[in-house]
């Protein structure tokens, strides 16, 4: 807002009215008058006061009295008919409170995003290494389920690692559930005789949202074994994937077993980011499950009950969501079992899993993936991923405001700083765990990629449709 001064009304009196208003030095006029004292803070366009003194606009620029220009520029003082003009550079006072606020958001979030991440690492610290003695022989009848839509390049390596399964051939059973392949899917399945070709569009007669959960479903239907494994097409398996498992329920009488997975090697760019995002997703699963803090894993390597399953309803009340076969499962068999659920913490079932080939696909698959966010029956982990969005959220406001107020890189740079450290605490011996160490040299700068992307794909996941496998998912 500007103002015109016009006549005074009395001694140290003065009348403000709004005039035009236009971009100059923040800061604020000081009037001395009769020794009275009055401060007008933002943008002065004219000044007119008692004894017919006038003060043209002192926009930078227009012609204006030297002394008055030099003044605003350098500060100081101007004095003319008794009446006192001081200029006084200073930060708006509205910017500091903001810029206050703002910071007090960012120590705050960052404070309990680091306890967070500190717990995630003592929590790592307590997890016991599962250890299947040589001795050991397993009597579990698995059947192993792999969902597949338009996976003609992968699946034939993913069903040759199953075959090569260090485990009893009559207590595995493999079922390939065919979600409306478009491509040779179903004839590269038929060409290995000891897997079942489940078509879902035997199944399935009008369109749903998730075909996952139900092409899952239907693999159960059809499994005659007593535990459920599940996989994805694009995967490779350990030779003693099954033993593992086998050793945990005999032992532990597992109703739900989460697993590792890691991405295969990669040299580009998004898929070193993918690498790196999947592993700390990984170390966090491992981290919250072994403690029992909150339900995640992944469906590439899941294992569970098929009486868990049925006790549960299935998928029913979340089989309208479009993902969230695996989390959202797990916690209503948590719920229903509870104290049956574990991490099988060995290298020696880790599950290999494709990273995407470009951003886009990254993109939609971490939007599908976000989608179920406010899904979760389990508001431990909702509140887990609200602190790590608007921690984000805030870290990339900072970077769009530095271009506004540079000082605020700053802070944003010591907040970057106090994250990473804070993260790598956590994930060095992650990395140790996935054999991944190399990756981390990269992670500090991929950084700010993380936090554009946490943003994008969190809101994006919540407000809007998205496409995968070539579907139009709601």
């Amino acid at each position: 807002m500007s103002y015109n001064f016009v006549q005074g009304l009395g001694p140290g009196s003065f009348t403000a009215l709004p005039g035009r208003s236009a971009n100059l030095l923040s800061g604020s006029i000081q009037i001395l008058f009769n020794n009275a004292t009055q401060t007008m803070s933002g943008t002065i366009t004219d000044l007119r006061f008692p004894f017919g003194v006038y003060l043209p606009r002192y926009i930078a620029g227009n012609s204006q009295p030297l002394a008055l220009n030099s003044l605003l520029q350098a500060g100081g003082s101007f004095r003319k008919h008794n009446i006192s003009f001081k200029f006084i550079k200073e930060k708006k006072q509205q910017f500091l409170f903001c810029s206050m606020l703002w910071l007090i958001a960012v120590i705050i979030l960052l404070f309990l995003y680091c306890v967070l991440i500190l717990l995630y690492r003592f929590w790592w610290g307590r997890l016991q290494p599962v250890q299947v003695p040589p001795s050991f022989k397993p009597s579990v009848h698995f059947t192993v389920l792999i969902p597949a839509r338009n996976e003609e390049q992968t699946i034939a390596a993913c069903l040759q690692s199953i075959e090569q399964l260090n485990y009893p051939k009559h207590l595995l059973e493999v079922n390939v559930i065919d979600d409306f392949s478009e491509d040779a899917t179903t004839a590269v399945v038929q060409q290995f005789n000891n897997v079942r070709l489940i078509q879902l569009k035997d199944v399935v007669k009008e369109k749903i949202n998730s075909y996952k959960k139900k092409a899952i479903e239907t693999g159960i239907e059809a499994a005659t074994g007593d535990y459920i494994v599940t996989t994805d097409a694009d995967c490779i398996v350990p030779n003693n994937w099954l033993l593992y498992f086998a050793w945990l329920i005999e032992k532990k009488q597992a109703e739900f077993i989460a697993a590792p997975v890691a991405m295969k090697e990669a040299s580009s760019f998004i898929k070193l980011f993918q690498s790196l995002d999947f592993l700390s997703l990984q170390g966090i699963t491992a981290a919250s499950v072994g403690a029992g803090f909150h339900s995640m894993c992944n469906g590439a390597n899941l294992c569970y009950s098929k009486k868990a399953f049925t006790a549960v309803d299935g998928f029913k009340e979340v089989d309208h969501i479009a993902s969230g076969d695996d989390m959202l499962l797990m916690h209503k068999i948590h719920k229903r079992f509870p104290g049956k659920i574990a991490y099988c913490h060995s290298a020696e079932s880790i599950v290999l899993t494709n990273p995407v080939e470009t951003v886009g696909e990254f993109f939609r698959q971490r939007i599908r993936w976000a989608s179920k966010a406010d899904k979760y029956d389990d508001k431990r982990i909702f509140w887990a991923l609200l602190l790590v969005y608007l921690l984000n959220v805030f870290l990339l406001a900072l970077l769009v405001a530095g271009f506004f107020k540079p000082p605020l890189w700053i802070l944003l740079m010591a907040s970057l700083l106090i994250k990473t450290i804070v993260e790598l605490i956590f994930l060095i011996p992650v990395a140790g765990f996935f054999n991944k160490r190399y990756l981390l040299f990269w992670f500090p700068f991929m950084q700010p990629f993380h936090i554009v992307y946490t943003v994008v794909a969190g809101w994006l996941g919540k407000f809007s449709n998205y496409s995968w496998k070539g579907r139009e998912v709601k």
